[in-house]
Order: C-alpha cells, then sequence, then structure tokens
C-alpha cells in the first residue's frame, strides 16, 4: 500500500529528530516541506512557462501573471496537502472525511488571510525587512496551522463511556 510505503520512507529519517520532536510532529514536518516545495514549484512552473509572464484573460475576468500563478498551484497543492495532512500525519482522526476536508480548506483560507496581514503589519507597521517578515509569519503560521489541524480540523474525538 502507497500510504503505508509513504510513513515507512519518513519514519526512516525519523530517529535523529526523536528527541527534538514527536513523530507526529516530524511527519508534519516532512510532509508540510514537501507540499510547500510542491507549491513553489508549481507556482513557478505555471508563471514561466504555462502563463509565460503574461495576463490571464478569461473572457470574463483577468488575472495578473502572479495571482493566476497562485490560482494553479493552490488547484495541486490543496489537494495534495489535505491528502497528505489526513493520510500521512493525522491518521487517528474519527472525523468523516468531508469534514476534514471542509475544515482544512477553512485553515488554508485563514492561513493565507494570516500570511497576507502578518507581512503587511510586519512590514509596514514595525518596519522589518519583507525577507525576515516572510520569515516570522511563516514560523508563526505553521505553529498555528499544526495547532490548527492536530485539534480542530483532524481531530481525535474522544469515545464516551455510558
Amino acid at each position: 500500500m502507497l500510504r503505508q510505503r509513504i510513513i515507512s520512507f519518513i519514519d526512516f529519517f525519523y530517529p535523529p529528530f526523536s528527541k527534538l520532536m514527536p513523530e507526529q510532529t516530524f511527519r508534519y514536518a516532512v510532509c508540510g516541506g514537501t507540499n510547500m516545495f510542491v507549491d513553489i514549484f508549481t507556482f513557478f512552473i505555471s508563471y514561466n512557462f504555462i502563463l509565460h509572464k503574461q495576463i490571464l484573460d478569461l473572457g470574463f475576468i483577468v488575472f495578473k501573471p502572479h495571482i493566476a500563478a497562485f490560482f494553479m498551484s493552490f488547484c495541486i497543492s490543496f489537494p495534495i496537502g489535505f491528502l497528505l495532512m489526513r493520510n500521512i500525519v493525522f491518521t487517528e482522526s474519527t472525523l468523516h472525511g468531508r469534514v476534514q476536508l471542509f475544515r482544512y480548506f477553512l485553515l488554508v483560507i485563514v492561513c493565507i488571510l494570516l500570511n497576507y496581514f502578518f507581512i503587511k503589519f510586519f512590514v509596514e507597521q514595525l518596519h522589518i525587512f519583507p525577507t525576515l517578515a516572510k520569515l516570522l509569519t511563516t514560523v508563526i503560521v505553521v505553529f498555528f496551522s499544526y495547532l490548527t489541524q492536530k485539534y480542530f480540523t483532524f481531530k481525535v474525538e474522544e469515545v464516551k463511556a455510558d
């Protein structure tokens, strides 16, 4: 089974990190990092080779190339991210898949908004260099995302004894 092969592959690299973080956190880091790479790579390919850095005119709406590339990469990274989180990282969740998907979608929207507002705040209000602002924002958003996924999106509901 592919799922078990992926888990075994990730877990092979876990021992050196076992004193630093729990196994689930390591899997989250690997899966999240992989999905981030897929997202950035897809954005790069979309922007440079599919859109050729040109405006995308759909007839009823026009997108600047970086925004169109963002949407294109989102369409790839969103399902990959959800599947990795659901099937590799948070495998013990007792919630139905459609509930997980809806909650994951909400979380992704919140994370996009958090990225926007934190970068804007750090750069425009605190006058932090944009790259450092992005780094700080990423740390905050990743921490928030992990906790939200663990305790909301893919939570394990307790079985009540009668």
